[in-house]
C-alpha cells in the first residue's frame, strides 16, 4: 500500500527532475525583421541564378545569404478589401498582425488605430530601429510607427515619427517634409525638437552617435534625399542597406537587446518598372544586408532571430520568356543604369508611348528570357526565411498577419 501511495509522487518528482535538466530554449533578444518589398519566390530565384552567372556558372544556381537558412515558409498577402494587396495594407498586416483595406496604413477597416509590434516591443523595454532604402514616410516603414487612413498623407505620417520615441531610424528622408503645399513646419524640425539627432551619411553618424539617445540617419545629402540610390546606380560613398543595418546594430546593441525592421524598398520599385537587372541587384543588396545580420547571429546564436519576408509580389516575374529552355543573364552586361534613371523626358519617340531607353531595357529582358505579367502587384504567396531563436515558428504556410505574432512569441512579448 505504501509503495502504491508513493508511486504518483515519485512520478511527479521524476518528471520535474527530468524537465529541469532539459536545456531551455532562449527567447529572441536580438531580432532582425527584413522585408523585401515586392519580392516573390521568382525574384529570389532570379537573384540566385544571376549570382551563379557572376561567379562563372552559365548553368547553375547559387544560394544567397538567406536562402541558406534552415527554415522556409510562405505567406499569403491578400488585404481586407482586395485579393491583390497594396503596400500599405500589407505593411499594416506585417506590422500589426491585422488585415486592413488597400490604401489604409496602421488602421483597421473601420479606421480605428492599430498598434504595431514595434510599439509593443518598445513598451517591453527593448530598443527599436526602423530602416528603409526608400523614404521613411513610405508604406512599409510608416506602418511600424504611424496611423493614417491615407497612405499618401506623407506629412502626417512623417511627423508621427517624433511620437514613436524609437531609438533609430535610417534610410531615405521625407517626401513632403513641409506638407504638399509647403506651408507646414518642417517634419525634420519636429523630430529634432523631440530629441532626434539627424546625421547625414556614415561619417556624420559616427561623429554624433555616442552623444545621441535617438538618431535619424540619412543619405549623405541629408534632408535633400528621399531614397537611397538603386544598387545599379550607386556611386562611391552612397549608403546601402547593409550600411544602415550595421549602423543600427552599432547604435542599438546593449543589454536590453533590440528589434530592427529593415526594408529593401527598391526591389518593388525596380519590379514596377519591369527592370530585370535592377530588380535582381536589389535582391542581392538585401542578401548583403542579411549577411550583416547573420554575422551578428553567429556571435549570439542562442539569442538572435532573423526573419526575411515580403509584403507582396510585384511584376509577376517569370524565369522564362516565349519558347526555349535557357536563360541568358549575360545579356544584362550592357545595362549600366536603372531603367528609372535612364529614361529622360525628352527621349520619347513619337507614336511608341515609350522612351528609347525603356525599349532597350525591355529588349534586354526578352533577350535574357526574363518575363513580366504586370507593372503592378500580384496575389502570389511570398517567401519567409528564418534562422535563430524561435525560427521554427516560421516554417510552412501562414498568413502575413501571423508573422508579427510569431515574432512577439519568439521574443516573449505579449501580442
Amino acid at each position: 500500500m505504501i509503495k502504491r501511495f508513493l508511486l504518483p509522487f515519485v512520478a511527479i518528482f521524476s518528471f520535474f527532475a527530468l524537465t529541469s535538466c532539459q536545456p531551455q530554449k532562449e527567447q529572441a533578444k536580438y531580432v532582425f525583421y527584413f522585408i523585401g518589398d515586392g519580392m516573390g519566390f521568382s525574384h529570389v530565384a532570379a537573384a540566385e541564378y544571376y549570382s551563379a552567372y557572376m561567379q562563372g556558372q552559365n548553368n547553375g544556381n547559387n544560394s544567397i545569404s538567406f536562402t541558406k537558412f534552415p527554415v522556409l515558409g510562405m505567406a499569403s498577402s491578400y488585404s481586407a478589401s482586395n485579393i491583390i494587396t497594396c503596400s500599405s495594407a500589407a505593411g499594416t498586416a506585417l506590422s500589426t498582425g491585422y488585415k486592413t483595406n488597400n490604401g489604409f496604413l496602421g488602421v483597421a477597416p473601420d479606421s480605428t488605430n492599430l498598434k504595431s509590434i514595434a510599439y509593443k516591443i518598445h513598451e517591453a523595454g527593448i530598443p527599436v530601429g526602423v530602416i528603409s532604402t526608400v523614404s521613411l514616410d513610405h508604406a512599409t516603414p510608416g506602418a511600424f510607427y504611424a496611423n493614417s487612413v491615407k497612405r499618401s498623407d506623407y506629412y502626417s505620417i512623417a511627423v508621427q515619427m517624433a511620437d514613436s520615441d524609437f531609438e533609430f531610424f535610417g534610410g531615405g528622408g521625407f517626401i513632403n517634409p513641409m506638407g504638399k503645399k509647403g506651408d507646414k513646419k518642417s517634419a525634420y524640425e519636429v523630430v529634432q525638437e523631440d530629441g532626434y539627432v539627424i546625421a547625414a551619411g556614415l561619417d556624420d553618424f559616427k561623429s554624433k552617435k555616442d552623444k545621441a539617445e535617438k538618431i535619424l540617419l540619412l543619405q549623405n545629402e541629408g534632408v535633400e534625399s528621399h531614397e537611397l540610390p538603386y544598387a545599379i546606380d550607386r556611386k562611391e560613398g552612397d549608403m546601402k542597406l547593409a550600411d544602415l543595418v550595421s549602423s543600427a546594430v552599432e547604435f542599438l546593441e546593449g543589454e536590453d537587446g533590440f528589434f530592427m525592421m529593415a526594408e529593401a524598398g527598391r526591389i518593388d520599385w525596380a519590379a514596377h518598372s519591369n527592370d530585370g537587372k535592377g530588380t535582381i541587384l536589389e535582391v542581392l543588396d538585401l542578401a548583403e544586408a542579411v549577411e550583416v545580420a547573420y554575422q551578428f547571429y553567429l556571435k549570439h546564436p542562442e539569442q538572435t532571430l532573423i526573419v526575411i519576408t515580403a509584403d507582396h509580389e510585384t511584376g509577376g516575374i517569370a524565369l522564362g520568356y516565349e519558347k526555349g529552355y535557357n536563360m541568358y543573364f549575360d545579356k544584362f552586361d550592357s545595362q549600366k543604369a536603372s531603367k528609372d534613371n535612364t529614361v529622360s523626358a525628352t527621349s520619347y519617340e513619337a507614336g511608341t508611348g515609350k522612351a528609347k531607353e525603356e525599349e532597350e531595357v525591355d529588349q534586354l529582358n526578352k533577350e535574357a528570357r526574363l518575363g513580366w505579367t504586370t507593372s503592378s502587384h500580384t496575389a502570389g504567396n511570398v517567401p519567409v526565411f528564418a534562422v535563430g531563436a524561435g525560427s521554427g515558428l516560421f516554417a510552412g504556410k501562414m498568413d502575413n498577419t501571423d508573422i508579427p505574432k510569431k515574432i512577439c512569441s519568439a521574443m516573449g512579448v505579449e501580442f
